[in-house]
């Protein structure tokens, strides 16, 4: 099934789709039986997007021209229009990832990453990824992410299939995160 995806960096072109599948599986809009498949939790604005893709900092996966999965990977000082974020950039300095110093400037937020439910299961998340870490591994060394503790569909991608590393956690609003980072020198294939 994945032979035939075309991976992108998105263009305002892309847009309409990537909305259409941030709307399907926004934590918002899904029941809890839903969220139980995974789910994303930030609602991107078309002004948001068309700055990240500015930035070159969305990645598309196509099916027939249908966008069917998207990742971002953009700079903190991207991601500081959002709280959560601010919370976690204070954080860099005291994790420890392989005896890497990481600051704001040398690493980046990795997420979201949607997947169409009728693509997942299928093997595109490592060639997807890896698409995104060859574009960004010139300008950073690691990508940071965090995972919502109860979407285990996540967890279980990002730690069994590409192989981030746990390195610590933290509360927000309420919900607990584990906090990820993936050296982008490593091919995740």
């Amino acid at each position: 099934m994945i032979e035939n995806i075309q991976f992108e960096v998105a263009k305002n072109t892309d847009i309409e789709g990537v909305l259409e599948l941030q709307s399907l599986y926004l934590v918002s809009n899904m029941t809890e039986e839903e969220k139980a498949s995974g789910f994303v939790t930030t609602p991107f604005t078309v002004e948001q997007l068309q700055e990240v893709i500015r930035q070159e900092g969305l990645f598309i996966a196509k099916d027939n021209q249908k966008i069917i999965a998207y990742i971002f990977a953009a700079s903190w000082e991207y991601f500081s229009q959002w709280a959560i974020f601010n919370h976690m950039t204070p954080m860099l300095p005291g994790l420890s990832f392989e005896d890497f110093k990481m600051t704001d400037s040398n690493t980046f937020q990795y997420g979201p990453i949607c997947i169409d439910k009728k693509y997942r299961g299928k093997g595109l998340i490592n060639p997807f990824f890896d698409f995104m870490r060859i574009h960004l591994l010139k300008k950073f060394p690691v990508s940071i992410t965090f995972i919502n503790k109860t979407n285990l569909p996540s967890q279980k991608a990002h730690i069994e299939k590409l192989k981030w590393s746990v390195i610590g956690d933290f509360q927000f609003n309420n919900n607990n995160y584990f906090i990820l980072a993936y050296d982008m020198n490593q091919p995740s294939l």
